[in-house]
């Protein structure tokens, strides 16, 4: 943080900025605000996939299985902390860590992929047999705590995902009974396009939410489990097949018995701002994730459609309702990487990245991205965190670019520095053709102003834009690339490469968070 404190002031109001510095870095309480996630940048990992800490529990572990446990861990996760403070994210997400059922499925992937039939685990945590009990693979409860206080300590809050829609497969809770005699379980298979609450999600056991007995005993298992880690939020499987009045009950209980400003994160499948406005309404979360930003990104780089139409969606993107957040993402486990779906054309994939991080809501980064991990459709949408020549499995070996990770940093850099980007509004500027996507973001509270060009053409072209008139008023930087820019008449006019990216600031209202 920059301060600047004129000699004139009383001398307590001249150190009060250094006092309030020493209570950000020394008070664990007041270590990061946990009531705002507007400027977090959010990073998944698949804690199986990530990074072997602790190879006594790697007992069920088979790497050439690609639905096989593979040998990552909490302890391992814990280990590469600072790789992810370094990087500069602000919030990590991981998957479900209780107790998965033993059994393993037959599975079969895409034809297309060449993988044969395969055994098909809970290695990914979503296959839960215990709620009560921590999956061994993945580490114990005091691995969890420790996980979180160490992330903490980086001003890095944690995420956990909690399941409450189903169980595993040939799970213990398909017989279980309520004390009246009824089965934990719903009968039939339903059909989830007909009815999503009743039906059963991939043929997944779907727990009777409706009933007391199970609603109480599935709150009970994630909220205690919470309290007792310390996350700072959940991230919420299978929002639409969950009954409303479930939700605004975990929403009464977590604000009670996890704080206020416990975060909560809805993965509502095909969620826009649109149709997750009935769920901010009610105040059942805090944020959803936006389905639409991957495949609108990768059309718009793949030359489909008008750049004045693309930019015309990212402005819809800010018609969120005040005080609730979207979540937008590039790739996940449940979809093909977007690297892959983009042919593996990095300077694509790069414009992608940097609208991702130059537009409002809370950007999710999928383990590996930074990296340009390989992977494509599932199941190698989930293949292990790449580590180059480090000694860390299971993804030692595997190649990593660093000039992508280079890049992501400063983007995270770039966002974190500048409040317009995940606050300020947006103006979509218009040019003399149909192609040079540019807008601007502007914060009024910190007077922040940047803009963003982009060139998704394989050839040269100009950018040549009017401006509003604070921009003649100050010098202009390139701030991803290092340049500065001349800005005359009130027109900004310059040459941008093929498929390349500017990011101009006139460097006002910055502040380091």
């Amino acid at each position: 943080m920059k301060f600047r404190i004129r000699k004139s002031r009383p001398v307590l109001a001249r150190f009060a900025p250094f006092f309030l510095l020493c209570i950000f870095f020394f008070s664990p309480a007041l270590s990061y605000a946990a009531s705002d996630w507007a400027d977090d940048i959010l990073y998944f990992v698949l804690i199986d996939r990530y990074a072997d800490g602790d190879s006594t529990n790697n007992r069920r572990v088979e790497r050439s299985n690609p639905g096989g446990f593979h040998g990552g861990d909490l302890k391992g996760l814990t280990r590469q902390l600072d790789e992810l403070a370094d990087l500069g994210i602000t919030a990590l997400w991981i998957n479900p860590v209780q107790k998965q059922v033993t059994q393993s499925f037959y599975a079969s992937a895409p034809a297309k992929l060449g993988i044969p039939e395969f055994k098909h685990f809970g290695f990914h945590g979503y296959w839960i047999d215990d709620f009560t009990a921590m999956e061994p693979q993945f580490g114990s409860l005091d691995d969890l705590k420790h996980l979180v206080d160490e992330a903490h300590k980086r001003h890095i809050k944690v995420l956990l995902d909690v399941v409450y829609n189903h169980a595993g497969y040939g799970s213990s809770y398909e017989t279980r009974r309520s004390s009246d005699g009824q089965s934990w379980i719903r009968s039939g298979e339903g059909n989830c396009e007909v009815d999503p609450i009743t039906c059963r999600v991939g043929g997944l056991p779907d727990f009777r939410t409706e009933l007391p007995e199970v609603r109480d005993y599935l709150l009970n298992a994630n909220i205690n489990l919470a309290k007792q880690a310390g996350v700072d939020g959940f991230r919420l499987d299978t929002f639409k097949h969950v009954e409303t009045d479930f939700w605004l009950e975990q929403r009464r209980r977590t604000r009670a018995e996890l704080g206020k400003d416990f975060f909560l994160l809805a993965e509502y499948w095909g969620g826009t701002a649109s149709s997750l406005d009935p769920f901010f309404a009610q105040d059942e979360v805090d944020a959803g994730f936006d389905f639409s930003f991957k495949g609108s990104c990768e059309s718009f780089v793949n030359g489909r459609g008008r750049t004045v139409a693309y930019g015309s969606y990212l402005g819809s993107r800010h018609k969120v309702r005040q005080g609730y957040l979207l979540a937008h993402y590039l790739s996940s486990h449940d979809e093909p990487m977007a690297l892959y779906n983009l042919n593996g054309d990095k300077d694509k994939f790069r414009i992608c990245a940097a609208i991702q991080m130059t537009s409002i809501g809370v950007p999710v980064i999928y383990y590996g991205e930074e990296v340009a991990r390989a992977g494509s459709e599932w199941p190698l949408n989930r293949t292990d965190m790449p580590w180059g020549d480090r000694d860390i499995q299971p993804g030692k070996g595997k190649a990593r670019d660093e000039h992508m990770r280079e890049y992501y940093k400063a983007l995270l850099h770039l966002r974190r520095y500048h409040p317009a980007l995940s606050r300020g509004d947006y103006t979509l500027l218009s040019g003399p053709q149909d192609a040079v996507l540019a807008y601007l973001r502007h914060d009024a509270t910190s007077d922040d102003n940047v803009m963003v060009l982009v060139n998704r053409e394989d050839k040269e072209l100009t950018a040549d834009f009017v401006l509003p008139g604070i921009w003649n008023e100050r010098p202009v930087a390139d701030e991803l690339n290092n340049k500065p820019v001349t800005i005359a008449a009130g027109r900004i006019q310059l040459t941008m490469a093929p498929k390349s990216v500017r990011i101009l600031t006139i460097g006002s209202g910055k502040v380091e968070h």
